[in-house]
């Protein structure tokens, strides 16, 4: 089977009808442009519509929008496809293709994607004051808030338990500040390995380039860094001196193929670190943390959290979660301030937000079974996003509040309801002339980290990035100064995960104000103030 490209999706869109063209596009991007720009549904726009909403590789992956793809091939086109494909094409080569279409094996996908031309892969200085006198600069300098912070801490990690969470909000360098008391571990415990654990892969690449970045101005000499998350694999037994920064799902999928692997590592760590330690007490994590902590005595464990609770409202949930730290907590105290937001806020560490809030009314009625589910759950019910992500005056009012914040900013992140929401309403931006893009679990890594550069760089043409699910933790843009929360939330985490990802604060490289523009249902939960957030699990610990 010869595998190379033969045709241009290009020239197929070009040479497509208008109903053809129609079929392509997903329906509710449909409904959204006969409201907003009809005229984008006809005509050379279209043809414009439907390659700018997606890539060829888009339309291949979904069986339904593969078989569109093909029946648009010419016949001739068709039946060199079908041939590379093994199949006999008989009379009717395009009905050869939708036959054989949904029992495609992998060499065969590999084909078409090859066919079209697609990627089948998814998957500072100082200042001198005289002569005599002049400032010495740190190469990796920490706010006083933050030196204040590991002061504090250090006593509670090196004694009694030796497990402590430290609390800062999102945006006031928890990272970095955990980063120093790493790099002073290692310079004090040498030889020695500290073991960085975090949930997702923007976290764990967040901190292990953070580390470098640390260790280069502060270290004193030559240490490993191993990454050990997604596709990376290597034998964790062998490190005696430097830092593991690994996937928590991977570390326990390697530990139940080896069994000895966290007890060796355990008797190796002195230190080991837990972004996000308010999961910490999930069932199938939990038991991996105790056994880092206690296989070596006087190891420490440091959890790390903006959020130190796991809900809004169980406190049962939320005091499991103490006990695991032993109540220990060290929360970012300002003197003269009751909440540290409110000081980093005036100082310029953080944004000072502006909320506002948009009432839709889509029509959903909770049952007496839903409203017990959502008293119950962690988040609101699967189907009610979806109901809310198929609603088209929800859309609209997401795009009108997009456009009207993109008239102001350089760069704004949406947390769209669902995967295919975010994709359409990315796609209903383009047509309406705007730079959009997209960024879901979905999005093979190659296009999500093109996309991610092109968000992140210091560019002043105006940029919204469409995500669902994936930017709410370690996504570290500075540069984003609104946001559109399209996605109605009851986890207090959630919510200010979303929210920080808008209010670095001028002195911390980010912007003086934000905009925080909520798309809130009446009938279903939401939240407003990051401040209260903040405080909010007090009681429990």
């Amino acid at each position: 089977m010869g595998i190379h490209q033969e045709v241009s999706f290009r020239e197929v869109v070009r040479a497509a009808t208008t109903a053809d063209l129609l079929a392509l596009i997903d329906p509710s991007a449909v409904a959204l442009l006969k409201t907003l720009r009809p005229e984008v549904l006809g005509g050379d726009d279209l043809k414009k519509f439907v390659l700018a909403a997606g890539t060829v590789s888009d339309y291949l992956i979904d069986p339904a929008r593969r078989d569109r793809v093909l029946s648009l091939l010419a016949t001739g086109e068709a039946r060199l496809l079908a041939a590379q494909l093994d199949l006999n094409p008989i009379d009717d080569p395009h009905k050869a293709l939708r036959s054989a279409s949904n029992g495609l094996t992998q060499r065969q996908l590999d084909c078409v994607f090859a066919f079209f031309g697609a990627d089948e892969t998814l998957g500072a200085g100082g200042l001198s004051l005289s002569a005599a006198v002049q400032q010495a600069s740190s190469g990796y300098p920490l706010f006083a808030y933050q030196r204040n912070a590991i002061a504090r801490l250090q006593d509670r990690l090196y004694a009694g338990t030796r497990r402590v969470v430290l609390h800062m909000p999102t945006g006031a360098g928890k990272t970095r500040t955990a980063m120093s008391i790493v790099a002073e571990h290692l310079r004090k415990h040498e030889p020695t390995v500290v073991v960085w654990l975090a949930f997702s892969e923007e976290l764990l690449e967040q901190a292990a380039s953070e580390f470098e970045t640390a260790w280069a101005h502060i270290g004193n000499r030559t240490v490993e860094i191993v990454r050990f998350w997604g596709g990376r694999t290597t034998d964790l037994t062998w490190l005696t001196d430097g830092l593991v920064v690994a996937g928590l799902s991977k570390m326990y999928a390697a530990s139940q193929k080896n069994l000895n692997l966290i007890p060796t590592l355990g008797d190796l760590a002195s230190l080991v670190i837990i972004d996000e330690a308010h999961q910490s007490i999930a069932e199938t994590y939990a038991f991996l943390l105790d056994i880092l902590a206690t296989k070596r005595r006087g190891t420490s464990l440091l959890g790390l959290t903006a959020t130190p609770g796991r809900t809004y409202s169980d406190i049962e949930q939320d005091a499991r979660l103490s006990q695991f730290w032993t109540g220990t907590k060290v929360m970012l105290e300002i003197e003269g301030y009751d909440n540290p937001v409110t000081y980093l806020i005036e100082e310029g560490y953080l944004a000072r937000p502006e909320f506002r809030t948009i009432y839709v009314n889509p029509g959903i009625s909770p049952t007496v079974e839903d409203l017990q589910r959502m008293r119950q759950s962690l988040d609101l019910p699967a189907e009610i996003l979806s109901h809310l992500a198929e609603d088209e005056l929800w859309n609209t009012a997401v795009v009108d509040a997009t456009r009207d914040l993109l008239s102001r900013h350089r760069r704004v992140l949406v947390f769209a309801t669902t995967v295919r929401q975010a994709i359409v309403l990315s796609a209903v931006m383009r047509a309406l002339d705007y730079n959009a893009r997209t960024v879901t679990g979905t999005t093979p890594k190659a296009e999500r980290e093109s996309v991610l550069q092109q968000y992140t760089i210091n560019s002043t043409k105006p940029m919204v990035l469409f995500n669902y699910g994936v930017l709410t933790a370690g996504f570290d843009a500075p540069v984003t100064s609104a946001i559109v929360i399209a996605r109605p939330t009851k986890s207090l985490v959630l919510f200010s995960q979303m929210v920080g990802r808008a209010m670095r604060g001028k002195r911390a490289g980010g912007n003086e104000r934000c905009e925080i523009v909520t798309v809130i249902d009446p009938a279903l939960p939401g939240f407003g103030d990051p401040a209260d957030a903040f405080t909010n699990w007090e009681d429990v610990w």
